[in-house]
C-alpha cells in the first residue's frame, strides 16, 4: 500500500485548501456545540452522593446499572472493585428525588443518607441477592467546580509548555503551527463529547491531556524532518520540503497510530464501563491528532511562510556579514 511505503510521494500540500477547510469546519462545529450544549459534566464535577456496596455473591456491573435505572436512578455511575463490590455515584438530582428535597442542611445529611441507602438497598436486593452498604458520602458541587478549574489550568499549562519547548528547539513559526494543531485536536475531541452528550469525567480529562502529548509528539516528528530537509537541500521550495517530510514520516506516523489504536480499542471493548470514556477520548484524539499532523499543522506551517532562512543561525550569519569587506 502506498501509505505504508517509505518512498511514497503523495501530494498532501496539493489538497491543503480542502483539508484545512474540513479541519476548520470541524473546529467551528465543535466550538458551536461547546458554546450552546456544553459538556455533559459527570459527578466528578457536579457533586453527588458516593456509596460503596458489597453483594453476597458475584454480580455483573451491567446488572447493577440496570437495577438502578429500573428504580429511576438514571445517570448513576457504577465502578467495579471486584466481583462483589462496587462504588455507586448518584447525581444531586437523583438524591433530591429520593429525599424529596435538596441536601443542603448539615443536620439533615444523616437522614438523607439513610433514605438514599434504603432506596439503593431496595433497588439492588433482587433475585435473592443481599447487599451491604457503607455510609454514603456527599460531595458538594464546589468540589467539582474546583476539579474543573484545576483541569482547565492543567490543559493551559501543557499548551504553554509545548509552545516554549518548540519555540526554543525549532522556531516560532513551528511553535504557532503546533499550537494551532493542538488547540484543534483538543477542541474537536471535546466537541465530539459535547455533540453526543457523553459523560465528561476526570478519566476523560486525563485522556485529553494524554492526547495532547501524543499529538505534539506526532507533529514534532514531522517538523524535525522538515528542519533536516531545509538544512540539507539548497533550492527546494517550502511546499516540496513539507511534502517530502510528510511522506518520509508517513509510514512511521500511521504504524504508531495503528498500534496505539489497537491497544486503546481493546481497552474500550474489554476494560469495563468505567474506562469507556477514557478509551473513547483516546481513540478520537489519536485519530484527529494523526490526521491534523498531516493535513492541518503542516499546511499552517506553510501558510506562515516558513523558509530555509528561518532555520539559519542568525548570530553566525551576522558575524560573517560583518567580516566581509
Amino acid at each position: 500500500m502506498e501509505f505504508f511505503n517509505p518512498n511514497s510521494n503523495v501530494n498532501f500540500m496539493g489538497i491543503r485548501r480542502f483539508t484545512v477547510a474540513v479541519a476548520v469546519a470541524l473546529f467551528l462545529v465543535s466550538v458551536v456545540s461547546l458554546s450552546t450544549k456544553g459538556l455533559n459534566l459527570a459527578l466528578d464535577f457536579t457533586g453527588g452522593t458516593l456509596t460503596e456496596v458489597t453483594f453476597n455473591e458475584a454480580v455483573e456491573q451491567k446488572a447493577v446499572t440496570g437495577a438502578l435505572e429500573a428504580a429511576g436512578m438514571r445517570g448513576s455511575q457504577v465502578q467495579r472493585f471486584d466481583s462483589q463490590s462496587f462504588s455507586i455515584r448518584l447525581s444531586p438530582e437523583t438524591v433530591s428525588r429520593i429525599v424529596e428535597g435538596e441536601v443542603t442542611e448539615e443536620s439533615s445529611i444523616d437522614d438523607n443518607n439513610a433514605r438514599v441507602a434504603a432506596a439503593l438497598k431496595q433497588a439492588l436486593e433482587t433475585d435473592g441477592r443481599s447487599v451491604t452498604l457503607k455510609p454514603s458520602v456527599y460531595v458538594g458541587p464546589q468540589v467539582g467546580a474546583e476539579l474543573l478549574y484545576n483541569g482547565i489550568v492543567a490543559v493551559l499549562v501543557v499548551l504553554t509548555g509545548i509552545v516554549i519547548y518548540i519555540a526554543l528547539r525549532f522556531e516560532w513559526k513551528f511553535a504557532v503551527a503546533t499550537i494551532a494543531g493542538e488547540i484543534h485536536d483538543v477542541v474537536v475531541t471535546l466537541g465530539f463529547f459535547s455533540l453526543l452528550g457523553l459523560d465528561f469525567d476526570l478519566t476523560v480529562l486525563a485522556a485529553i491531556l494524554a492526547v495532547d502529548g501524543y499529538s505534539v509528539n506526532d507533529k514534532i516528528v514531522v517538523f524535525d524532518r522538515v528542519r533536516e530537509l531545509f538544512r540539507s537541500s539548497r533550492k527546494a521550495p517550502p511546499v516540496e520540503i513539507l511534502n517530502t517530510a510528510v511522506n518520509q514520516t508517513l509510514s512511521r506516523t500511521i504504524m504508531t497510530s495503528v498500534t496505539t489504536l489497537l491497544t486503546v480499542v481493546a481497552l474500550y471493548l474489554f476494560g469495563g464501563e468505567s474506562l469507556q470514556g477514557f478509551s473513547l477520548a483516546l481513540i478520537v484524539g489519536i485519530v484527529v491528532g494523526t490526521l491534523s499532523s498531516i493535513f492541518f499543522a503542516s499546511p499552517v506551517l506553510l501558510a506562515l511562510g516558513v523558509s530555509k532562512q528561518d532555520l539559519m543561525p542568525k548570530a553566525r550569519e551576522e558575524g560573517e556579514l560583518a567580516r566581509r569587506p
